[in-house]
């Protein structure tokens, strides 16, 4: 049975193609194939885009989006500080092994996995709004902690439970944050923007993930881990100011899905997204060994070609989701993506492999958004913020479980199988949306 709710149509609108005076909608297979076209007047829709007042409509409706998602910037700014600063405060001047450093790391992740439905439930009932201002006050908090390690460094069991509280506590806070923004993006531009919000939260994700590792170098270099940990505290808050004078959106009345049935409904899509990050989780975790590995010298590169992909695909081609909907811009995705783990695979060359990298990210921007629209148009809208925080999480146990897995791949049989590994779970995704995009089709 379809349970795609009419309150949040995504694509296609809703009705019998013969209500609507259009054609009869080919099977999905045949449509891929090109067969048929996908859909009628897709130029003129093109040139509509040329006219001045779509185009400043455009524009407000980005804009929009932007101020939303500058909450999303702070947050992961939070994220990126500690990246380059906190394993070497642990290991080195608290003198705890790599093991625990890399704990320290991880419990964020366990947090914000945790915590991710119920930042959503948050969401559809407090308000997007306000769960993204209790996320960032979240935040604040956190570097508070952080602050509080670095005073303590000279007794190291109190410091490490300082950071250990703080990583906790910004786990939480990106919940809250993150999944906040994007239900109160697509509240204030409608469901039918909602591609557009989520790639603009996850350039604003990865931007700000980016642009934190050297702002919290030159902090530490400054004025040492206390003025990274400051920072921490200040641009979460000043995120939080800017935020506040937002318009909010209404909470959406109405009684809500339980969570079980949530998570069931938005299921195969968190699959298909759990599989097609496991790409990105591999490149992130293992692109810097597979090149020593190979006495290669630009690891760097590589892991700036996969984040300038990943951030051009989505700004030059979210659109396409909304144009000719997200199953159809998964698949192309899922292929791109596949395409790149293969050759890094098979790559005897540097600059094969950085090209390698380059087709990996650009097919993973667009997985999340073009599931993501898929997902959130089978819950009504009372239930959107849960959609998203149960499809979000998807994605966190994705990246959670790579590494180790990927890690024992690698031990085994090596970086170049491990890679062909990968590929193998992107195709699985591939597989996995066109039998949901069949049967979405069938009506089963």
């Amino acid at each position: 049975m379809n349970n795609r709710s009419p309150t949040v149509s995504v694509y296609p609108p809703k009705g019998r193609p013969e209500d609507l005076n259009l054609p009869l909608p080919p099977p999905p297979i045949a449509q891929w194939a090109g067969q048929i076209p996908a859909t009628s007047g897709g130029a003129a829709r093109v040139m509509d885009n040329l006219d001045p007042a779509t185009s400043q409509a455009q524009s407000d409706v980005t804009l929009q989006i932007v101020t939303i998602v500058a909450a999303t910037f702070a947050c992961y700014l939070v994220i990126g500080i500690p990246f380059a600063t906190l394993p070497g405060f642990i290991h080195l001047q608290l003198g705890f092994g790599p093991v625990v450093a890399g704990l320290a790391i991880s419990v964020q992740y366990i947090a914000t996995l945790l915590t991710r439905p119920r930042a959503g439930l948050m969401a559809d009932g407090i308000g997007a709004k306000t769960t993204v201002l209790y996320g960032l006050a979240g935040c604040s908090a956190s570097g508070v902690l952080l602050v509080g390690a670095a005073f303590a460094s000279h007794i190291a069991w109190l410091s490490l439970l300082f950071i250990l509280a703080s990583r906790l506590t910004l786990g939480c806070g990106e919940s809250c944050v993150a999944t906040g923004a994007m239900a109160w993006g697509i509240g204030r531009v409608g469901p039918d923007r909602a591609a557009q919000v989520m790639s603009w939260n996850g350039i604003a994700t990865y931007g700000a993930i980016a642009v934190g590792a050297p702002l919290g170098v030159a902090a530490e270099r400054l004025g040492g881990f206390a003025a990274a940990g400051a920072a921490t505290i200040v641009i979460p808050a000043a995120g939080w100011l800017f935020a506040s004078t937002r318009r909010p959106v209404s909470v959406v009345k109405g009684t809500r899905l339980p969570f079980g049935r949530v998570l069931t409904r938005i299921l195969p899509y968190g699959l298909g997204l759990a599989l097609g990050s496991a790409g990105f989780g591999a490149i992130v975790a293992f692109i810097t060994l597979f090149f020593a590995s190979r006495r290669w010298v630009n690891a760097a590169e590589a892991l700036t070609a996969f984040g300038l992909c990943f951030v051009g695909v989505r700004l030059i081609f979210a659109w396409a989701i909304e144009r000719f909907g997200g199953f159809r811009v998964a698949i192309i995705s899922f292929s791109v993506e596949f395409a790149g783990l293969v050759l890094l695979y098979r790559t005897q060359t540097e600059q094969l492999a950085l090209v390698a990298a380059a087709l990996t990210g650009g097919g993973f921007a667009l997985i999340f958004p073009s599931l993501g629209v898929e997902a959130i148009a089978h819950v009504p809208a009372q239930s959107r913020g849960a959609a998203l925080g149960a499809y979000s999480a998807f994605l966190d146990f994705s990246l959670g479980f790579t590494g180790p897995i990927m890690g024992e791949l690698v031990a085994t049989h090596g970086y170049s199988a491990a890679f062909l590994m990968v590929g193998v779970a992107v195709a699985a995704g591939a597989l996995l949306t066109l039998i949901v995009w069949a049967r979405s089709h069938s009506g089963d």
